[in-house]
């Protein structure tokens, strides 16, 4: 009998033996299709869904590849109602697509018996305009997308094959003089094109937007990129200045305080999603210019008005691009339906193997409340909780001794809480960046770290969003967002680019221990753990102490 890491069990759950010499392979396997839920030491469990099963299909993955995945890992014989679950539910992808011809949008489908019944469904049936035959049915100029969302909800996901506009046509080059495209951006690329939409996951560091890149050079129209902020912006701007065709006039930026319209335009979720006496102010922005391309960069973070703008989008090539497709609000499915499936996916530790980023060793520092603190935390209510414990002053200790156990090293201490940053700032005499440092301020301090004037910095969640820093080699988690995987993935992929100092990243995370702040870092620990990312547990009484 096989002796694999995996049991596969009845209800798609998968467990998986952490110790065992194949692990490792079969959580890189397990990762295109199954959701990491619980991360424990000994035995992590995924689960198998039906989402999971239909990005695998667009991606280019087949039932009997998983199949083979389970197969080859499990120690028992998979459950033969897990065998034709899957086989199933990765056979209703495509079914149902959604065609153009000369008058406008069809809903087609292979099985007249399926096209009959979600034309049956109430929502559905508001977004079809006629029956043309027995296999399809007119679809509202205007539907495209919500008819995706409504397919999607009744388990029947479309493939939209219906084509996109070209846009109006701009030149854009990649420009290679000492670079060029890494073989998984290429395929990256690649792969967006064949599909037409969709989503490239990639950790931090290895080169997103050298992807969006690439789809604009290949593409060559006018684009529009959202992102997460003013400091992204410009760090787009930057690299694309740097590693294409482009100048700085083709490129406009539309932001709070700047608001140009250029052949490719660079605007943040923020502005897009500003309201004017209960309006979005600056929706003309979606049509300034005939985009053939929109970028969505951390698709994870995409706003929830935001997915109702892009279901009008859907005759446009959009590019999502994210580390990780999780969403704290749910909303995968309508990053599925609306952006597209995941196009390409490249695990972390693969592209680390070849030194495309950084290895990294993870570890959480577990820390003891004092007694009148653990008294106070006792009786206070659950909405105090997370901040008591977060916010310790018991912490700070442990920040000097991690500072002093990396002599010459660039090191964030990253937080959540603004009061506990400020302390840290003053007591540890290092600047700190929050959301209310202005702009030009952020970016003189960010690169005075990337040049060592200033080798640690404080810094909240404004960190966490494409901050290029490539020499950060340590960051100090004191508190986060109530143990959001989003939040570490972005906050370990600072830490990632390659580093000329040759440093391997660590990333600590302060616990308060037997608090709920121990509770939500479990959380966080699923996600490093689904990447690959070994997890220690370290009591901070074992540090070695330093001279206050």
């Amino acid at each position: 009998m096989p002796d694999g890491p995996l049991i596969v069990q009845s209800d798609r759950t998968v467990l998986l033996e952490v110790a065992h010499p194949q692990a490792t392979d079969a959580r890189h396997d397990l990762a295109i299709f199954a959701e990491l839920e619980r991360a424990p030491e000994h035995i992590h469990t995924y689960r198998i869904t039906k989402l999971g099963l239909w990005n695998a299909r667009a991606a280019g993955h087949t039932a009997d590849e998983i199949l083979a995945t389970l197969e080859t890992y499990s120690k028992y014989d998979v459950p033969a109602g897990v065998t034709l679950d899957i086989a199933e539910t990765m056979n209703r992808y495509g079914r149902l697509t959604i065609e153009r011809d000369e008058e406008g949008l069809l809903l087609t489908g292979t099985d007249a018996a399926v096209i009959t019944e979600v034309s049956k469904s109430k929502r559905v049936a508001e977004l079809l305009t006629g029956r043309l035959n027995e296999n399809s049915f007119r679809i509202a100029a205007w539907a495209r997308g919500q008819l995706k969302q409504e397919l999607l909800k009744l388990s029947w996901p479309a493939e939209d094959n219906a084509g996109y506009r070209p846009g109006s046509h701009y030149d854009i080059g990649l420009d290679e003089s000492g670079w060029s495209l890494r073989h998984y951006q290429e395929k990256a690329v690649n792969n967006f094109l064949t599909g037409g939409s969709g989503v490239v996951v990639l950790p931090c560091g290895a080169g997103k937007t050298l992807v969006g890149a690439g789809a604009m050079a290949a593409t060559k129209t006018d684009t529009l990129i959202l992102v997460t902020n003013t400091v992204s912006a410009r760090q787009w701007r930057d690299e694309l200045i740097k590693r294409t065709s482009l100048t700085a006039e083709d490129i406009g930026e539309y932001s709070g305080s700047v608001k140009e319209v250029k052949p490719v335009t660079i605007a943040t979720y923020q502005i897009l999603t500003a309201k004017r006496k209960g309006e979005f102010a600056h929706l003309a922005l979606l049509d300034a210019l005939d985009w053939g391309l929109v970028i969505y960069d951390e698709v994870h973070l995409l706003p929830a008005p935001v997915f109702k703008l892009t279901a009008e989008l859907q005759a446009r090539r959009r590019l999502g691009l994210t580390a990780t497709l999780v969403r704290e609000d749910g909303r995968e499915s309508d990053v599925f339906s609306l952006i597209g499936p995941k196009r390409f996916d490249a695990p972390w530790k693969e592209i680390e193997q070849e030194g495309f980023i950084s290895p990294a060793v993870c570890k959480e520092i577990r820390i003891d409340l004092p007694d009148d603190e653990r008294l106070q935390y006792a009786a206070a209510t659950d909405g105090e909780r997370y901040r008591m414990a977060a916010t310790t002053p018991s912490k700070l200790s442990v920040v000097k001794q991690l500072i002093a156990a990396h002599p010459e090293e660039r090191i964030l201490v990253i937080g959540q809480y603004l009061d506990q940053l400020a302390e840290l700032g003053a007591a540890l005499g290092v600047p700190e960046i929050t959301g209310a440092t202005p702009v030009d301020e952020r970016e003189r301090l960010f690169q005075a770290f990337r040049d060592g004037t200033e080798p640690v910095i404080v810094v909240s969640k404004v960190a966490n969003f494409s901050v290029d820093l490539p020499e950060a080699s340590v960051a100090i988690q004191v508190s986060g967002a109530f143990g959001s995987r989003q939040e570490e993935a972005q906050r370990l992929g600072r830490l990632l680019r390659p580093k000329k100092s040759g440093f391997t990243a660590t990333f600590y995370t302060l616990v308060a221990r037997d608090t709920i702040d121990q509770d939500y870092a479990q959380n966080r620990q699923r996600f490093l753990a689904e990447q690959g990312y070994s997890y220690e547990i370290v009591d901070a009484h074992s540090l070695p102490e330093i001279t206050q």
